[in-house]
């Protein structure tokens, strides 16, 4: 500890953003360029040595985090680095994209404001990249042994560099014509700058590591002919088949799926579009779904000037405070939670109707209604009670020119055939059956991330990359040095 009443004589405080009115007419970050690092060692300052680290559990990855606390309340940022980089292959994903569980589960967070645990994490890993500290680290030597890994998000990609550097000969396969799976296509470019993206697939290359973009494995390629061709196939492709609301009148018109509608904001922002066929500009807009997905979609329909955007949130609206009984520390706790995005939405009062910022909660649809071209116009809703049943005389309507439907991913997506060519077994659920290696019941077949986990965040993706980096590698070789932070069994802390 650098000081021992770091955490009594500061306050928290957190990354600053732009101001609404700016940030919502770009696309850049939400987050003040230049404001962290200024204030990040007194905050890194504030972890109090606690002795037993629940962060360390909270974090899937176990990421060390009160050594890098320390190194950077020091400014030591080059030690800092290292011990980040241990355990985490992309921090400045994490350090953007995670809902920090981490924090959730700080000490300090018993009575206090945690420490800003994902911060730090973000000032670490772009100040790395600033001063030359995150070089490729190609292997020593090859062994001789080829891997095939399909799918390019964070597990992928973290599977891929694991095995590069473990030696292997690594080949990614991407049926988008760019890498990065969602957090290229799904994740907007307001929450992630895709430049972050760009230079660690540069890094990546240069380690050793083989991409291959617009290949759909099962139609471009046959699975059969893959195996052939690799000594191990890890199947990374995520949970991308989407969950359907089966209500009368989903089949108009303007009733969207939230990831056909982002991916084409993102093209924009690529350069690929001049604007996007499904814009929400200028329309009465409304987000079926609570989530993340759906507030990416309420930031993207703000920024496209929409001329209303409501999100409906199944659940009631939670307390501002941790419930001790049903959600103690240091599990994550459901609290009232203001996104970039719902901040947005609540100072520009995108949604009248809503409780808070552009939330209705506790709300069901019911139906949709159209017009006579079948066109959407309207969404239909009821209030909930706690089980999820409706509310007599609750019932409204809401004006509705584009609905888009965020209501998560169940698994994999078989329409490829990717998972029936393989003959690999499947979960009730949706989700690619695997043993406590990794593997399915096909050999030199793996399974990792959400297409085997279900759908989950992007810490617990990493982690998944991993893992599987390390069966795999003790599979081609029969050991592994390579780190296995979780299990496929692992989960996150409940009551």
């Amino acid at each position: 500890m650098a000081d021992p009443k770091g955490f009594l004589n500061t306050p928290r405080q957190d990354w600053p953003r732009r101001p609404v009115g700016e940030r919502v007419r770009d696309w850049d970050e939400v987050y003040v360029p230049g404001a962290l690092l200024p204030i990040i060692s007194k905050q890194a300052d504030r972890c109090m040595d606690c002795g037993i680290p629940f962060c360390h559990d909270a974090c899937p990855l176990g990421n060390l985090i009160p050594e890098w606390n320390d190194l950077v309340s020091r400014e030591d940022w080059r030690d800092a680095a290292n011990r980040l980089h241990a355990t985490n292959n992309f921090p400045e994903f994490t350090g953007r994209l995670c809902p920090a569980p981490c924090e959730a589960g700080c000490v300090l967070a018993i009575n206090q404001p945690a420490v800003t645990i994902k911060n730090v994490e973000c000032a670490i890993a772009d100040r790395a990249w600033q001063d030359g500290l995150t070089p490729p680290r190609p292997p020593d030597r090859l062994s001789g042994r080829t891997v095939a890994v399909i799918g390019s998000g964070p597990t992928g990609l973290a599977a891929a560099q694991q095995l590069t550097r473990a030696g292997h000969t690594v080949a990614v396969y991407e049926k988008d014509d760019r890498i990065g799976g969602l957090m290229r296509y799904g994740i907007p470019e307001f929450k992630m700058e895709k430049h972050h993206l760009e230079r660690r697939i540069e890094q990546m290359r240069a380690e050793g590591t083989r991409f291959r973009t617009s290949t759909a494995v099962g139609r471009d390629i046959g699975a059969a002919e893959l195996r052939s061709r690799y000594d191990a196939v890890v199947l990374a492709t995520g949970a991308t088949a989407w969950r359907e609301l089966p209500v009368a009148g989903r089949d108009l018109r303007g009733v969207e799926q939230a990831m056909a509608y982002l991916p084409l904001a993102n093209r924009v922002c690529e350069g690929d579009l001049e604007s996007s066929p499904m814009s929400a500009a200028g329309k009465h807009v409304v987000i079926v779904g609570g989530g993340d997905t759906g507030a990416d979609c309420l930031g993207t329909a703000v920024r496209e000037g929409a001329a209303s955007v409501t999100q409906l949130d199944i659940y009631a609206q939670p307390g501002a405070d941790r419930d001790d009984d049903a959600e103690p520390w240091p599990t994550y706790p459901k609290i009232y939670r203001l996104s970039a995005a719902h901040e947005e939405a609540r100072d520009l009062r995108s949604a009248p109707a809503a409780d808070a910022d552009a939330r209705l909660f506790a709300a069901s649809t019911l139906r949709f209604s159209g017009d006579d071209a079948g066109h959407v116009s309207r969404l239909h809703l009821v209030e909930v009670d706690a089980l999820r049943q409706p509310v007599p005389g609750t019932e409204r309507t809401l004006p509705a020119d584009l609905v888009l439907l965020a209501l998560g991913f169940s698994g994999p997506d078989r329409a490829d055939g990717l998972v029936d060519q393989l003959g690999v077994e499947m979960e009730p659920r949706g989700t690619i059956t695997r043993d406590a290696g990794f593997a399915t019941n096909v050999p030199g077949v793996f399974a990792a991330g959400d297409a085997a986990r279900g759908q989950s965040l992007i810490v617990w993706a990493i982690a998944e990359g991993r893992a599987v980096a390390a069966a795999v590698d003790e599979y081609l070789t029969g050991s592994s040095r390579l780190p296995a932070p979780i299990s496929p069994y692992d989960r996150p802390m409940t009551v």
